[in-house]
This record gives C-alpha cells, structure tokens and sequence, in this order.
C-alpha cells in the first residue's frame, strides 16, 4: 500500500516501483494538509521497514489519555480497532514518561499459552522542541533480528520526516504573513499619500480592489442611523437614488447593524444575517461579497464591502489579510473622515460624540458617579440652608430674692426643698424661739415690777406731797417703757422665727434639710427665691462666630434635660469684652426667651440649667456652609 497523492503506486501495480530515495524525497516536498501527510510517512515508513500497520498518537490532556493521529492502513466504517493498535494506545503513555524506543512483542488472541509471539511492536518517540511530542507505532512480523533491527533503524531515520514537514509549514506560514503585511503596508502607504478623505477612500478602494481581484470594493461610513457610501472603485461620481448604490449601503448597514463581518454566500452554520448581501449579489451577480466592520478600537467607524465573481470565493487567509490590511488603515480614514469638513459639521460630530458618550451604555458606574457628583454640587453651590450660630448656655434670673437669717439663732424646722416652687407668704423654715419666749416673759414681768414701783411713788407722792416721791415715779415709768420697747423687739423677733416666702417663685438655694439643728448667723442667707417670670439665658459664644451676631436676632434653645423642646428667644445684649473658657475664647450673649410659660408647659425650667442654643444668622449656601470653618483655617494659614 502506497500513499495517496506521493506518486507511489500500489503494490502488485505493473508499473516500476518507485525507490526509497523517490519515496522519501517526494516526502519531504510534500506540501499538502498535516491529516494527509501524516497517513503519507506512515505509508512509506511502512513501505520502507516492511512494517504491517502503523499509527501515530500523542498526549491529549490529563488522565494519561491518548489521542489517535494517523493510521495506516486506514480502518473502514463500524470496523473494530486491530489488536495491536489498541495495545499500541494502551503502552502509549508509559512509552511517552520514558522517552524511549520500545519493541515489545505482541500476542494475538488466538496463541496458545507459552506460545512464542508472531508480531512485535515498535514504538519510536516524537521529540519537538526538547520534549516528547507524541508516539509513532508500527506492527512487524516477528522474523530474523537483523532484519527487524534495520527496519527499526529505517523508521527512526524517517521519522525526521515530520519534524521537516513542521518546518515547511512554518517557513509557509511566515511567508504567508509577511506577504499579507506587505500588501496591508502598500495598501497603507498608497492612504497615506492622501491628505483628503475623498482621496484616501479611493485609493483604499482601489488598492484593496487590485490586489484581492475584486470587481468592486466600497467603503462607508456612518451618518445618522444610516451608513452613507463614501467611495467606491474605479468610480470618481455616483449618485445615492441609484438602485446599486442604495444595496451597497443597505449591505453595509447590515454589517454595521450587527458588528459582524458578514460573508456571502454564509456558511451553513453561520449565525448572522445576510439578507441584503444576498439580495446585492444575486441582483448585480451572482457573485460572493464580504463585508467587514471598520473599527477604531472597540467603535465601529465604517463598513468595507469588496465583491468578486462567484467562483473565486474568499478563502480564510486571504480574509485573515483583509482584516489586518482595514485595521491599519482604518485610524487614518477615520481621521480624515472627522477632520476633512467644515467647521459646523466638525463641531457637530465632537458634539454628538461627547453627548454618546455621556449617554451611551458604556462606563455605567462612572457615568452613575459622575452623574451623582454633578448633582451633588449643583446642590452645594445653588442650594442654600440656615446658617446658625451655635453656642452653650446657661439659664439664669433676672432677679433673686434673697431670705436671710432674721437674728441668731438655731434652725428648727425646714418646710421647702430646692427647686420647689413657693407662694408669696408660704413658710420655708422656722428658727427655735424658746430662749427669745423665756427673754419675753422676763421682759414682761420686769415691766409689771416697774408699773407697779410707778403706781406707788405717784401715791405716795400725793399723800405726801413729796417731790423726790413723784421723781422716782417718773423713773419707774420710764423704765416700764424701756422694758416695753424690749417686748416688742423680742416680740418681733419671735414673729420672724417663722421665715416665709417674700414672693412667689422658685426656691434656688437653699438646701437645709441636713442643717436642722444647727447654729445660724443675722444675716447668713438661708434661701434665695427666684420668681417665676424672671428666667433669661447666656449664651457662650465662639470668637469665630461673634462676628455674625447682631443684636436683635432670634434663635432657639434646647436643654440638656429636654432636648425634644425648643425656646424660641431674642438677642438682647453683646458684652464686647472676651472670656477664656477651657482655652476659648468666647462671647457671653444675653438673651430674652419667648412664649415662656414658666406655670404650665415650662415649669420643669430651672435657672442654672444648661444647653445648646442657636442663633439664625441668615440663609447660606450649603457649600459655604460646610467648608465655612476649612476656609477659615486655610486663610489663617496661608494669609490670604
């Protein structure tokens, strides 16, 4: 047996068969497919060593699998695999770990036990690249040794064959892409010679026409929803009502519609539309067409459209070369398209671009976030919220009203606590009167002894008409008034042992449960009584903020204590001189509250309670708003 397309003629042919040398040399210029070439050197190998069969095999994958190359003689249709081709598989993959020559005998299904084996298998390895490639296998009858020696020699010897036959394809294919360069760098350089686009479309058109033999090449681009045809070859005017022109665009549009190139006649499994190609080749054909995106990066720019008879249809390297030959020269087309027109249209397209690319689908999340940011700033700059003044306050009464001690004494009895409120009159405590009652009744007793003393010097003084009688009355009497006004001073003090609210409000001091018993001092404070309508707030300042307060503002305060209720107030007085409160500087602000209703509502407010307050400057911007305080320091800092 002989290979196919080698010249070699089948065994038993009457012709003269060809030698070893024609045979190896007609292999080595072998430049068909690998598939027929492989199933070729198994043939002559097999012819050269008087081999049986033969097979070559390589890894396929993990799992020591193995893949079936090539075999000869080629097994028919529902055949089974011969014994010895499936051994071959089976040793495969230990022979390929090895890296060696393996003969190894072969048993067939009918030997009996013990009997010596009729074939052998020869297992040469494939080496490429400083690696074992793969496996070539051939079945001998088992004969003299010489001569199976010189038939193993005989296949290793061809086996170089292959490694030849990739070289060729190598060197073919580098020819083949040097020459598919070429023609794209010409096609390029006759572009390049254009400084218009109308020129550059030509002789693009032209170029493309002449070296891919095409009847007609087109390109178009884009205008609107439509592709508009821009240059055609060999053709300087046309005019767009014509019915071929308006196919042509309607085959580009078909390109472009779906970012495809589109082949037609299609292959049978091909997945795009060619509708319109269709209709373009059988109207001014038949003939086949392809269409091909032109594209700028990922955008699609244009569409080509080169044409030919039905015959010579476009085989897949020479589309491969008209790919590389539009990507080259699609960037200087698309620039001259964007740039060779007058100013308006020029402005319009960049328009159009930028407004695409602001609203198109691509770059969703920073078109979402840059989208977001405008408005964030939009917001900033043109939206305006209050601006206010923020400060700590304090409560406090614009009147107090002071209850001391009326005389010494000891307290006995407290009434009132802190913060209880008090009507005019109430009592709050009591001081121990006994020692001012024992005061009392000797004062008294000492008046009765004087009346009486009084009583019988006037007596005797008109029985006798004694004068010294009538003098000494008149000191009696004298003293008897001396000893009254002791009555009422003690008299007096006893009546203030009972002390009492001087008027309605609030006790702020005064915490003297704990005190009952002790010694008190005239004059020593023992409450203080603020009334009810006397509240009014300080507020504290910062220095950075003192300047935007004016007299006459209004604001609102919260306590600590009630934060959910808000008192409105007026700014009543600015005390011009600075404080230095926990190292800041500040400004204590008099305020008058509001709609105070210190009976109802409000009684729970307390002077000395503290807060936060805040004074309505006016409306700002909300940006100002924020970076108010960052702006500040940066012109402290920087002195601007």
């Amino acid at each position: 047996m002989t290979p196919d397309g080698t010249g070699i003629s089948e065994r038993g042919a009457p012709q003269r068969l060809p030698s070893t040398v024609e045979l190896v040399d007609r292999l080595s210029r072998f430049d068909g497919p690998p598939e027929q070439f492989l199933v070729s050197l198994l043939a002559v190998q097999c012819h050269i060593a008087s081999a049986d069969g033969g097979v070559i095999l390589r890894p396929a994958g993990e799992g020591g699998k193995t893949e079936i190359l090539a075999v000869f003689p080629a097994l028919g249709e529902g055949s089974t695999a011969p014994v010895w081709l499936a051994q071959a598989v089976e040793w495969a993959p230990s022979v390929i770990a090895s890296g060696e020559t393996v003969l190894k005998p072969l048993q067939a299904p009918d030997d009996l036990y013990g009997q010596p084996a009729r074939q052998c298998v020869a297992m040469i390895p494939l080496r490429g690249g400083g690696a074992v490639r793969g496996l070539a296998a051939y079945v001998f009858g088992v004969g003299d040794q010489e001569v199976l020696s010189a038939g193993r020699e005989r296949l290793e010897l061809t086996v170089s064959l292959l490694s030849l036959y990739e070289m060729r394809l190598t060197l073919q294919r580098r020819q083949f892409d040097l020459r598919r360069l070429r023609m794209a760098m010409e096609t390029l350089s006759a572009v390049n010679e254009q400084s218009r686009f109308a020129g550059a479309s030509m002789a693009a058109c032209n170029e493309i026409a002449a070296r891919w033999n095409c009847q007609r090449v087109s390109i178009g681009f884009p205008k609107g929803r439509y592709v508009q045809l821009a240059a055609m070859s060999h053709t300087e005017k046309f005019s767009r009502r014509m019915r071929l022109i308006q196919n042509i665009e309607a085959a580009m549009e078909e390109c472009w519609d779906q970012n495809v190139e589109v082949v037609y006649p299609a292959h049978p499994q091909a997945t795009y539309v060619s509708r319109m190609s269709g209709e373009l080749s059988h109207r001014y054909g038949p003939g086949c067409l392809v269409s091909l995106p032109l594209r700028r990066g990922e955008e699609v720019v244009g569409v080509l459209t080169a044409e030919r008879a039905a015959e010579r249809p476009f085989d897949p390297d020479e589309l491969e070369a008209l790919r590389l030959t539009c990507d080259m020269c699609t960037p200087r087309l698309a620039e001259l398209h964007e740039h060779d027109r007058w100013f308006g249209a020029k402005a319009a397209a960049a328009t159009k671009k930028v407004i695409a690319s602001l609203i198109g689908p691509k770059h969703t999340w920073a078109k979402a976030v840059a989208i977001v940011a405008f408005l964030f700033l939009l917001f900033a700059f043109l939206g305006r919220g209050d601006y206010r003044a923020e400060a700590s306050f304090a409560l406090e009464d614009t009147r107090l009203q002071v209850v001391p001690a009326p005389f010494e004494g000891f307290l006995k009895d407290v009434f009132v606590r802190f913060g209880q409120t008090v009507e005019k009159g109430q009592a709050l405590a009591s001081l121990d009167s006994s020692d001012l009652r024992l005061e009392l009744a000797r004062a008294k007793a000492e008046k009765i002894g004087y009346d009486k003393q009084a009583l019988a010097a006037d007596q005797a003084a008109f029985a006798t008409q004694d004068a010294s009688k009538r003098a000494e009355g008149d000191i009696a009497r004298a003293n008897a008034d001396k000893v009254a006004e002791q009555i009422k001073l003690l008299e007096h003090r006893i009546a203030q042992a009972n002390i009492v609210a001087p008027i309605a409000g609030n006790v702020v001091t005064g915490d003297l449960e704990r005190q009952v018993g002790a010694p008190v001092k005239i004059g020593q404070v023992l409450f203080e009584v603020a009334p009810l309508e006397s509240l009014r707030a300080q507020l504290k300042v910062p220095e950075d903020q003192i300047a935007d307060v004016r007299v006459g503002q209004r604001g609102e305060l919260a306590t600590v204590g009630h934060p959910d209720q808000r008192i409105r107030f007026l700014v009543e007085r600015i005390n011009p001189v600075a404080e230095v409160v926990e190292r800041q500087n500040i400004f204590k602000i008099r305020v008058e509250l509001k709609d105070l209703d210190l009976r109802g509502k409000h009684a729970w407010l307390l002077p000395g309670m503290e807060g936060v307050a805040k004074i309505d400057i006016g409306r700002r911007s909300y940006a100002w708003l924020w970076t108010r305080r960052l702006a500040n320091w940066l012109r402290m800092k920087l002195w601007l």
